[in-house]
């Protein structure tokens, strides 16, 4: 199907909405992180971890602002938090509330969450580095770096910036994105998720992935998380004309490389392919990355049809009941948190429910894309 058909969009955003509401309703401890696509169960986490900005993000997209409200203050305290996961947790666990419904309170939690990122900033190696608290399998701290976070982390910055006019928050969300080319984005158009970088004199000491097949494999999660980072810094950041030539180069190679069903493996590297896993969170990342990049071309006709098949995919064959749960309900599923670990390799992964709640939001006319 080249053109989803809006009943289908509408149907697809009605079905993961009950989702969202039977999870609202569950009253869960913490905020959901990943579940059993067979029982509908959520594994939590008591703050957040680098997760559950994106449950308060759907909850917010959906206008479900007293909802929103109770999960966003789980965040408190997340803000001091040495981790440059912070800014996913703030910008979709709060500033989405500011852009979307203009709430004062998610404003400020927002600023707070902002203004814990600049603390962590490096002048010298020119970023925020991954930090001690990082979820990750290894190295963590203040000599590494990823990709994951980059895009979100230029919009929380970029829109606290604006609204205080603190112009260091704005200069190191740029240098943050800036250096992530540099270190993450390959001659070719593939993305490396990781680096290490001698804090005291910025130099490169190596590229490597941390959840890859290998440490110079590119794994899909970083490819998309790249498309992401630098549509999002280029709609955030204007002015700085190497995000967009960069959302392009991430873009276009996905474009060549993802399977011809659309649905990425989990690495693309990974020599048992076609016999390994799927991840749908990375194609849904990447749809509401192209999504976005197509909003900021002059003639970005292409990207949008290929997240709108992208979106399709995703609905037509992985968004799915659940047998533990209401008929009207369905769940991504298929994601592949970590594979390295065997960590909920075929799973429900929130930060997947996210993005195809966004991308199927704008498909369907109701949101901007560049609005958050």
């Amino acid at each position: 199907m080249t053109h989803t058909d809006p009943a289908t969009i509408a149907t697809a955003r009605a079905r993961m909405a009950a989702r969202v509401d039977q999870t609202v309703a569950a009253n869960l401890p913490g905020l959901p992180h990943y579940a059993d696509v067979h029982t509908g169960e959520w594994t939590t986490t008591p703050d957040g971890d680098w997760t559950g900005g994106h449950f308060v993000g759907q909850l917010w997209l959906g206008a479900r602002r007293e909802a929103a409200r109770e999960y966003s203050a789980r965040l408190d305290g997340r803000e001091n938090s040495p981790t440059i996961f912070r800014g996913f947790l703030f910008h979709y666990g709060a500033a989405l509330g500011g852009h979307l419904l203009d709430d004062p309170a998610a404003w400020e939690r927002a600023e707070r969450g902002a203004r814990g990122l600049l603390s962590s900033f490096n002048p010298a190696a020119g970023i925020m580095p991954l930090g001690t608290a990082a979820e990750e399998a290894h190295s963590v701290g203040d000599a590494e770096t990823s990709i994951d976070a980059v895009g979100a982390v230029s919009a929380l910055l970029a829109a606290v910036a604006d609204r205080t006019g603190d112009r260091a928050m704005r200069e190191a969300a740029v240098a943050h994105a800036r250096r992530h080319i540099e270190v993450c984005v390959r001659a070719d158009g593939s993305v490396c998720q990781s680096g290490t970088v001698d804090p005291a004199t910025g130099e490169l000491v190596r590229r490597y992935s941390h959840k890859g097949h290998s440490p110079s494999s590119t794994w899909a999660r970083a490819q998309a998380w790249a498309m992401l980072a630098f549509t999002m810094s280029a709609r955030w950041l204007p002015g700085h004309p190497e995000f967009l030539d960069t959302a392009t180069t991430v873009a276009d190679w996905w474009a060549v490389h993802v399977p011809e069903d659309l649905i990425a493996f989990w690495d693309f590297d990974d020599p048992a392919i076609p016999h390994t896993l799927k991840d749908t969170s990375a194609t849904a990342i990447a749809a509401a990355a192209l999504l976005k990049l197509a909003a900021l071309l002059p003639d970005g006709t292409k990207y949008r049809e290929l997240a709108r098949r992208t979106v399709d995919a995703l609905v037509t064959g992985h968004l799915r009941p659940v047998p533990g749960l209401p008929g009207e309900i369905a769940v991504l599923t298929t994601g592949c948190y970590n594979k390295l670990l065997g960590l909920a390799t075929a799973n429900e992964l929130v930060w997947g429910d996210y993005y195809l709640t966004e991308a199927l939001a704008v498909l369907d006319g109701d949101l901007d894309p560049l609005a958050v």
